[in-house]
């Protein structure tokens, strides 16, 4: 159990029966009443979100996640194959579990499959991912006066922006949590 004291993003909880993870939240002290502890939680099996308001202090169950570092093998149509660095098993995780880790899927990547007791619930890419532009507009000279982006596409189809440098097969790192370009690899 844990206080909503302690409430951390990102944190795993588990009400009714249902994983959820703390997007965000804010702690309230009403000049009259007790404190409260507002928070948006999203639901880890379906993805939804909601606003959910705790007591401060007020006892939480929290969800053990266990993170067990995969290898992504490929798809098989309704299914993508991740295999287990250290055994070697081979498991299939479903489309509606990998959520918005579908967009950096790519050979070979090693990958954190996130797991809650033997249950799949999601796919946690690495946070920094090198990855080759393979579709973009030309960047003109002059264009760069006002520091401007253009998209690109890269290997996995996952779209970012970029600065107006950037051409097509040139590698760049991006932060796959914020689809951010960092800089050329």
């Amino acid at each position: 159990m844990i206080s909503s004291n302690d409430f951390k993003n990102g944190m795993t909880i588990e009400l009714d029966g249902v994983l959820y993870t703390i997007v965000e939240f804010q702690h309230v002290k009403p000049g009259k009443g007790q404190a409260f502890v507002r928070t948006k939680i999203k639901n880890l099996i379906n993805g939804n979100s909601l606003e959910k308001t705790f007591k401060a202090g007020e006892k939480v169950p929290r969800a053990h996640i266990d993170k067990k570092p995969m290898q992504y093998l490929y798809n098989t149509g309704d299914a993508y194959v991740f295999m287990d660095t250290e055994t070697y098993d081979q498991i299939n995780v479903s489309p509606d579990s990998m959520g918005d880790a579908i967009k950096w899927l790519k050979d070979s990547a090693n990958m954190d499959v996130l797991m809650h007791g033997e249950r799949i619930i999601g796919i946690e890419p690495p946070a920094h991912m090198e990855l080759e532009v393979t579709h973009t507009e030309p960047g003109f000279k002059g264009d760069t006066a006002q520091g401007g982006n253009k998209p690109a596409t890269l290997e996995t189809g996952a779209t970012v922006n970029v600065p107006l440098f950037v051409e097509i097969g040139d590698r760049i790192l991006v932060d796959t949590r914020s689809s951010e370009y960092l800089k050329r690899a």
